[in-house]
């Protein structure tokens, strides 16, 4: 904990009032110099780390007097409801309830290291501790702290303070036989939560051999891919590793089905689709979805759809005829091999209604194509139109952006072709 008992006087609440006070009264010059600024700056950032200080010592209070108990809730959940971020409201739990921090304390007491580099020291000597096959003595956990308050006080990130933890740690552990923390499976985390804006936010830390495995398999899957007009790949380095590990799940939850017995949707992914509002479908555990999504989700065959009445009582539970029969799947493979629009193999895709099953479209050959999951969500969202030509074949539409003329252009098997070899 760190404790701020060492102080001569305590500061009362009616202080802290004062101050804020003053900085509601303070406005910059409008001719303010930029060295003025970057000094002023400079002094913020002080300010800045010495308030958060401050703060993770009140944090430590909290837990010292057990404030929270009478609500059976913790520090952190106390702090959020207080409006603190939650992120944030960790690293005060993290910084201000961890003993024996002296080397650290000294530095946060008069502004020099922030909060998120003080979180890094604390979070890289617990690692530390987890890696020695012995306790850590007190001299080697004050010459840890040294080494990574330096770190802090030389410029360096709190990632960068966080790897050189992961070095201490495989060097003790060397010395002390323990495991190091690349190869030790019983600190693997895997951590997610709904964001504010209906998305999951991942988190993951995996010994070696699991990171090995997933960069290999995202590695794989998230290679450029060329517009069917020959154009660059547009998406991201992170748009494409998230496509690839949408892929891998796809993969996996086929697996599953059909190996596994289970009460379960096929995958896990059940979509609920009210009768009377269809703009309101929503997911078991994401909620809400858009009718754009609940279309691309009727594509799916790792989806279970269900269709409620007002009373939320299911009317239709997984038609057969939205998902393309076996039979089917072989037909649209023989005719068209691959992803029409950038070629991935015919096992990485889906079987996409070019009408909608949502919006009463049939589940046969003439209304379907393949279509992986990246350019599936090309075709959903960002513009792209698959139409059946009068050879019986999908013809992709690109938007305005890429051909303003939207001049068709055949599937990724028949890319030699030509618009009048068609006609």
């Amino acid at each position: 904990m760190i404790d701020a008992t060492t102080h001569s006087a305590e500061l009362p609440a009616d202080l802290f009032a004062g101050l804020i006070a003053q900085l509601d009264d303070h406005t910059f010059r409008a001719d303010i110099g930029s060295r003025e600024a970057f000094a002023a700056m400079q002094q913020l950032i002080i300010l800045r780390n010495k308030v958060d200080h401050l703060a993770a010592t009140l944090t430590g209070e909290f837990d010292r007097l057990k404030v929270t108990a009478p609500q059976g809730r913790s520090v952190r959940q106390l702090l959020i409801t207080m409006g603190i971020a939650p992120a944030v409201a960790g690293r005060l739990v993290r910084v201000g309830t961890t003993k024996e921090l002296d080397g650290l304390r000294i530095h946060t007491v008069d502004g020099a290291i922030s909060l998120d580099h003080a979180d890094a020291v604390v979070l890289g000597l617990t690692h530390i501790d987890s890696r020695t096959g012995e306790p850590v003595t007190p001299e080697q956990r004050r010459d840890h702290t040294r080494s990574l308050v330096s770190q802090a006080l030389s410029g360096m990130s709190p990632a960068e303070i966080g790897k050189h933890a992961n070095q201490l740690g495989n060097l003790l552990a060397d010395d002390t036989d323990g495991k190091p923390a690349a190869e030790d499976k019983s600190v693997n985390e895997l951590g997610y939560h709904k964001t504010s804006d209906g998305r999951l936010d991942v988190r993951a830390n995996l010994d070696a051999v699991a990171g090995e495995k997933l960069h290999s398999l995202v590695e794989s899957l998230s290679a450029p891919k060329p517009q069917p007009d020959g154009s660059l790949d547009s998406r991201s380095a992170d748009r494409k590793r998230a496509d690839a590990l949408e892929t891998i799940l796809e993969l996996a939850a086929k697996g599953l089905a059909d190996e596994t017995v289970s009460c379960k949707p096929t995958g896990g992914v059940l979509l609920t689709i009210p009768a009377d509002a269809p703009k309101l479908s929503a997911l078991e555990f994401m909620r809400s979805v858009t009718p754009a999504t609940a279309k691309t989700l009727g594509c799916d065959a790792g989806v279970t759809v269900v269709i409620v009445d007002g009373d939320e009582v299911p009317l239709n539970v997984g038609r057969e005829k939205r998902l393309f029969t076996p039979a089917q799947r072989k037909a649209l493979l023989i005719r068209d091999k691959c992803c029409i629009k950038c070629g991935a193999p015919a096992s990485r895709t889906q079987a996409h209604h070019l009408v909608s099953w949502v919006e009463g479209g049939p589940t046969d050959l003439d209304n379907g194509c393949l279509l992986c999951t990246a350019c599936h969500h090309d075709v959903h969202d960002r513009g792209w139109d698959v139409v059946m030509g009068f050879d019986r074949h999908p013809w992709l539409v690109p938007p305005a952006g890429v051909d303003p003329n939207r001049r068709p252009l055949p599937a990724y098997n028949r890319r030699t072709l030509h618009l009048d070899d068609a006609a």
